[in-house]
């Protein structure tokens, strides 16, 4: 395990009758942007919460940079929660200095700090104004502002992109791979998965409190199998039916899809294809990160 990883070690929480988490295992690595997706209710906060000591594990071990988190390392980790916790009568600049000496900052660093970050997140004109006086764009802007003005070594964002405008999402996206190009860890949950598989290296999909996939998207979408869409005008129906190792998932308008099991051959599958009559179209592509969440979690589960 390398120097500066985030490690989330066979981690179990219940509460009362109810597994929130069993036996969660991941590690965010220096330097990587990692994405934890799931469906509502999936332990994707409740891990969040459990990896900044707000709640203690059953069972299980978190780890930075190999010691278990303690009080000291809390204070170098840049939180965003999904429930925002900005004090919204007080001003931009006065919130960001004042959490940023919390976190162990001088003064003067603490300022310096504040004002570098609201200029990066294109809050100038709003330093003097009171949080609740903010559109919801620019309170989300304060609330990353405020995970990042302590300059973290590591990162923990729960849905940092949801409310956000096209704009603030490219700066939200930026920041986080200056953030990440430093070698620090960077983990955020979300439900934008298009964005998901743009920005992150790898991914680990939740489900009822179990990791039920980690890896990249390039991985991820291997082990799920390659889709093949073929069009063959004259052929009967269900010619695909039977063939070993393809599933067919239906018609998409211009042919049959078919699922091929990883090692299927694609070759035997043409074959096939040209036995039933002429092939118009024979086209492969990997499932996008969404299709693999659909497939992961169960259909209707996404959000």
């Amino acid at each position: 395990m390398g120097e500066r990883t985030l490690d989330i070690d066979h981690v179990c929480k219940r509460f009362g009758g109810n597994v929130a988490l069993d036996n969660v295992t991941f590690e965010v690595r220096p330097g990587e942007l990692f994405g934890f997706v799931g469906s509502n209710g999936a332990g994707k906060t409740t891990t969040m919460r459990i990896v900044l000591g707000v709640l203690a594990a059953d069972s299980g071990v978190v780890r930075f940079d190999g010691t278990p988190i303690s009080h000291e390392i809390r204070t170098r980790i840049g939180y965003m929660p999904e429930e925002r916790g900005l004090y919204p009568k007080m001003k931009v600049l006065d919130q960001l200095v004042y959490l940023a000496q919390l976190h162990g900052m001088t003064a003067n660093d603490a300022h310096r700090s504040a004002e570098a970050w609201i200029e990066r997140l294109d809050l100038a004109e709003r330093r003097g104004d009171p949080v609740d006086k903010l559109s919801l764009g620019n309170q989300q802007r304060v609330q990353l502002a405020a995970a990042l003005v302590h300059e973290p070594d590591v990162l923990v964002l729960d849905e940092p992109f949801s409310g956000l405008d096209p704009l603030a999402v490219d700066v939200m996206s930026q920041v986080l791979r200056d953030k990440a190009a430093t070698g620090v860890p960077v983990v955020f949950s979300s439900h934008q998965l298009d964005l998901v598989e743009r920005l992150c290296d790898r991914v680990g999909i939740i489900r009822s409190g179990r990791i039920v996939a980690c890896g990249s998207v390039d991985e991820l979408t291997a082990e799920a199998g390659t889709r093949l869409t073929v069009s063959v005008p004259g052929a009967p129906t269900g010619w695909a039916e039977g063939l070993p190792g393809v599933r067919v998932v239906g018609d998409n308008g211009t042919g049959t899809v078919l699922e091929l099991a990883p090692g299927t051959d694609d070759q035997s599958v043409l074959s096939a294809a040209l036995a039933a009559g002429p092939v118009r179209e024979f086209t492969r592509h990997r499932p996008s990160l969404t299709e693999l969440f659909r497939s992961a979690v169960g259909e209707g589960a996404a959000r």
